[in-house]
């Protein structure tokens, strides 16, 4: 029969004819035929099936192959032996190599076939070892699918035991040699097809013994780590990647990123391939592990990985956006390295050129897919753009492309950042270290103490938080310039943008800091700030002189020649500013005025002159309390209260008293050289007697106020602002030298604010000077801060001007010496009613000690824009005569009362930040105003309040210009680069500090304290003794940090 079959096969008789016979010999099977029969027609079927010339012959010898086994089982059987089966996977068939598939076809069906047969037992033996060595040669990707089609029949083929863990990492190897040359669509799906079947046979050993999963991804890290030039692994190994469970990340995860064997360009190499993988169609769960393993990395500060790879990758990602099967991994990573790399904008701006045809594609071609994805990026795209938003000319054409998609809030957005940096992400993973150092949960950056500079500390970031003045400061072109408004410039820039959890403010502390301020010793921080905002305010004045005389020289320049440009300078400073162009930025951001009119009650005559202030001292009201203290000031400060006046006078070092200068101009030069002190004008003479003895400064003008029904009450700002505006007569040693009298004479002073600020500054004097112990000591009442203060402003009327002022005749009204009559107003000419200006709470700097030589300074801020909504005017302005007391323009009734509760009852949904030194957390306002009656050392000292309703400069500069993306202005080049070259030097650092601790990591404890606030406690200081709010109610030594 094989002899007819062998002939039928190679004739040349037509192919129907030829099936029928070959039909007639399937049917002829089921005869009896001898051993050598069966063995002869064995043999020819097998050389048809692996030597066949065509399909028919191939066709021909599988059907008669199964049929005669079927029927000649034991002689199969005998035929289809262990010998055969190695000869054949060892040797090959003739002509036929040993790795041809069709090898693998025929045993793979004979097997089927003796399934019943003892003797396959054998063979599963035979093979177990069999298909380890072939694993080991690596196959080509068909013969190995071909293999996984048979083990995947013949589970007991694969190897047991040990060798089932070698297997499956030798097939793991196997994948990664795996290529496809081809660009064929068919040859394409073909080769997906064959990796697939490997990647489930894993897959299926993996369940079948879980101990062969973890070797064998370890065998896959290894492959995608290799440093190896001469071998890169293959993508397909990406498809291994949806059959490894997720349950696992955290544990591969944190044996990966602390395993100290694994080398940085190891670990590099592996987060590219990774990163390679989503290009692998129908790969689930890749994006998964790659954020994954970036989280991870992050967590154990390897930043110098994270920075390599995400430059190199990330335009690799963004293009995978094109191609619709792998675009949601894609953009899920391309959000995760972009918002996670907030260092530098360089990730970003290597994908920023092909946003835009990406954008058009997706727009034009209108499917609903494309437009859920377009929403999604855009989304990113605004993020990004907020995060880095000095670079207009890159951004606008973006902005053009993606306006017609919803732009996220600025709320989100930070929110977004807050949670994807490098410094943010969960050390979960690596509990064995340290907690990162990386910025706190508020997004804000805090201030290195540098050795009692909390007083510094806590005024810059009062005034950071201003964000007008903020804005302003970042929006100057000082390009050349080596002033202290440049150092501040370069300190808010920091503040806002560096990713360091705190700042050192070296360059700027020793450029701002007094001359007569010795190095780490207490100062007052009231004192500071006068001081730098008037260097700020000349500064500016000097370089106004130098542009227009067009001087070659800088700041930098002779001492001759500055001082000719001083003395121009100081020629402007006495020429009141007409225009707001002609003011300075301090002039525009701090600046007021304020009318001292005196009126002599013996001739009715009249002074009164109008002066420039940055700032308004509020002293205490006597009382009861008070009954001993003759002297107030405020300790080490150049401005102390007298009547409610100013004094800018510079006490030098040996803190010599002086007689106050009432409102002398706050932006008076102040020069530590020659120590001197502000004239008092001709129009304000005070009496010769009025000079202090002693180590006092001053003494207290007898201004007194009522004493409040039923004993000790809270006072509020309110109430310190009406006594310093409230009228005052002059008399005894205090008389006024009245020229016309040419004598001195009983006097009644009055006050105004005649031009408000855009942020007003108000200092508590807190410290006063015991002349019974002679020593300086701290007022501790409990003063309440209003969130919504009214600025009673009294305006010259004129025609111009009648929307916003208004005069009322008033009768003079004769005023004795009544004690009860010192409130009551009066005037000799026609004066305007004020108009009620309203403020809201922007800072508050709060000093925690028991007097002016120990303590600490923080603050409390949040961000109030001068487009603020929030305070919305309930009410008109009430005409109000100066026949009534000016203590109630002020007062509690006041119907901003009512728009203060309502601002306090949705304050729980606004950002308080609490800044103490290097740390920064969140707070409340409820926090605030109950911080001295917690913490009763814990007093506050200065204020910032912030204008309302009103505009300024900035406002045309908004996010719909595209050029101010998030509110700030855009950074120069100069600055963005230094604020780059520092965040990457910190990742840097912070790697080297994670590598170190690694090392100790076995006795290493996770100890640290959390970087929170504990209302239950006050917020501390940085001091020797510890402990917060005065060092301890026992505690007196502790210096101001």
């Amino acid at each position: 029969m094989d002899k007819i079959l062998e002939g039928l096969v190679s004739s040349s008789h037509p192919l129907p004819l030829k099936r029928v016979i070959v039909r007639k010999v399937v049917e002829s099977a089921e005869h009896w035929l001898d051993e050598a029969q069966c063995e002869a027609m064995f043999d020819l079927t097998t050389r048809l099936i692996l030597e066949g010339q065509d399909p028919f012959q191939r066709q021909v010898g599988h059907q008669v192959l199964e049929a005669y086994a079927r029927y000649h089982r034991p002689e199969f059987e005998s035929f289809f032996n262990k010998t055969f089966v190695l000869g054949l996977l060892q040797q090959g068939y003739h002509s036929l190599d040993r790795k041809d598939v069709a090898i693998l076809d025929y045993i793979h069906n004979g097997l089927k076939l003796i399934m019943s047969c003892p003797s396959v037992l054998d063979l599963f033996s035979l093979l177990q070892v069999e298909v380890l060595r072939m694993v080991c040669e690596r196959p080509e990707p068909q013969l190995c699918a071909r293999l996984s089609d048979l083990l995947t029949d013949f589970v007991q083929c694969i190897p047991k035991g040990k060798l089932s863990i070698t297997f499956c990492q030798q097939l793991v190897r196997t994948i990664g040699h795996f290529q496809c040359v081809s660009t064929q669509e068919k040859e394409l799906r073909e080769y997906v097809s064959q990796v697939t079947k490997v990647s489930n046979l894993l897959q299926n050993i993996w369940k079948a013994e879980p101990s062969t999963l973890l070797p064998s991804l370890q065998e896959v890290f290894a492959s995608i780590s290799s440093t190896d030039a001469s071998f890169e692994p293959s993508v397909a190994l990406a498809s291994l990647v949806q059959h490894i469970p997720l349950q696992m990340i955290t544990v591969l995860i944190r044996s990966l990123t602390t395993d100290p064997n694994v080398k940085d360009a190891s670990m590099t190499q592996a987060l590219c391939r990774m990163i390679d993988w989503l290009s692998w169609p129908l790969a689930q769960h890749v994006d998964t592990w790659v954020i994954a393993l970036l989280k991870g990395l992050a967590a154990v500060q390897k930043f110098t990985i994270l920075i390599d790879v995400t430059l190199l990758k990330i335009e690799l990602v963004f293009n995978r956006l094109w191609f619709p099967l792998v675009r949601p991994g894609a953009l899920t990573v391309l959000s995760h390295m972009l918002l996670s790399f907030q260092h530098s904008p360089e990730a970003f701006h290597l994908i920023v050129p092909h946003v835009v045809n990406l954008v058009h594609s997706f727009k034009s071609d209108g499917l609903p897919s494309s437009t859920t994805f377009l929403v999604q990026l855009t989304e990113l795209i605004h993020c990004m753009m907020y995060h880095y938003s000095g670079f207009p000319d890159l951004y606008e054409p973006i902005l053009e492309a993606i306006k017609d998609f919803p732009k996220p809030s600025e709320e989100k957005i930070k929110l977004i950042l807050s949670q994807s940096a490098w410094t943010s992400q969960s050390n979960s993973l690596a509990s064995c270290l340290s907690r990162l150092s990386g910025k706190s949960e508020t997004g804000k950056t805090g201030l290195i103490n540098l050795g009692n500079t909390c007083y510094m500390n806590s005024v810059i970031q009062a005034l950071f938080m201003a964000t007008d003045f903020r804005r302003q400061v970042l929006s100057l072109n000082l390009n050349g310039c080596n002033s202290l408004m440049k150092k501040l410039q370069h300190l808010f820039a920091f503040l806002a943008h560096t990713q360091r959890e705190a700042y050192a403010p070296r360059i700027f502390f020793e450029a701002s800091r007094p001359p007569w301020f010795t190095p780490r010793s207490q100062q007052d921080c009231s004192e500071y700030l006068r001081f730098l905002l008037d260097r700020l305010h000349e500064e500016e004045k000097i370089l106004k002189v130098q542009s227009s005389h067009k001087l070659s020289e800088s700041l930098g320049c002779s001492e001759t020649s500055l001082q000719e440009v001083a003395n121009k300078a100081a020629v402007l400073t006495e020429t009141p500013c007409t225009s707001d162009s002609e003011k300075t930025l301090i002039e525009k951001m701090f600046g007021g005025k304020l009318q001292t009119h005196i009126c002599c009650l013996n001739c009715r005559s009249t002074s009164q002159k109008v002066e420039a202030f940055t700032d308004l001292s509020l002293a205490f009201c006597p009382s009861s309390s008070m009954e001993n203290l003759s002297f107030q000031e405020p300790a080490s400060s150049p401005s102390t209260q007298d009547g409610g006046l100013m004094q800018a006078s510079v006490p030098g070092p040996s803190k010599e008293p002086g007689v106050c200068n009432p409102s002398t101009a706050a932006f008076a030069c102040y020069s530590a050289v020659n120590e001197r002190m502000v004239d008092s004008p001709d129009e304000f003479r005070c009496s010769e007697d009025t000079s202090v003895p002693n180590d006092s400064s001053k003494m207290l003008v007898n201004k007194d106020v009522p004493q409040k029904a039923g004993g000790e009450t809270t006072s509020s700002v309110t109430d310190l602002l009406n006594y310093f505006l409230a009228p005052e007569i002059l008399t005894g040693d205090n008389q006024y030298y009245c020229e016309n009298c040419a004598s001195l004479q009983n006097a009644e002073k009055t006050m105004q604010i005649t031009e408000e600020p855009e942020y007003l500054i108000l200092t508590l004097l807190r410290f006063s000077y015991d002349q019974k112990y002679h020593v300086r000591r701290k007022i501790l009442d409990n003063v309440s801060l209003p969130l919504v203060l009214e600025l009673p402003v009294k305006r010259t009327t004129s025609f111009s001007s009648l929307s916003e002022s208004w005069s009322l005749d008033v009768d003079f009204t004769d005023i004795s010496e009544n004690l009860a009559k010192k409130l009551k107003p009066s005037g000799t000419e026609e004066a305007c009613s004020p108009k009620l200006v309203p403020y809201l709470l922007s800072s508050v700097v709060v000093h925690s000690g028991v007097s002016s030589e120990s303590g600490h300074y923080y603050s409390y801020a949040r961000n109030i824009t001068g487009t603020e909504s929030s305070y919305q005017m309930c009410h008109q302005p009430e005409t109000l005569t100066l026949a009534s007391s000016q203590s109630h323009l002020l007062g509690r009734d006041s119907p901003s009362a009512v728009v203060e509760q309502d601002l306090e009852n949705k304050e729980m949904s606004k950002e308080w930040f609490l800044f103490n030194d290097s740390r920064v957390t969140f707070t409340s306002f409820q926090s605030v105003q109950k911080i001295t009656s917690r913490f009763p050392k814990d007093t506050a000292y200065v204020l910032l309040y912030k204008k309302q309703n009103s505009t300024n400069g900035l406002n045309g500069n908004n996010s719909t210009t595209g050029l101010w993306v998030n509110g700030d202005p855009p950074l120069q080049k100069e600055l963005m680069d230094a604020i780059t070259k520092d965040n990457k030097l910190y990742l840097q650092e912070q790697e080297l500090n994670a590598r170190a601790r690694a090392l100790q990591a076995a006795s290493a404890s996770c100890s640290f304290r959390p970087n929170g606030f504990d209302d239950n406690d006050p917020p501390g200081s940085c001091g020797p003794t510890g402990g917060g709010g005065g060092g301890g109610f026992n505690t007196v030594g502790r210096l101001v940090f």
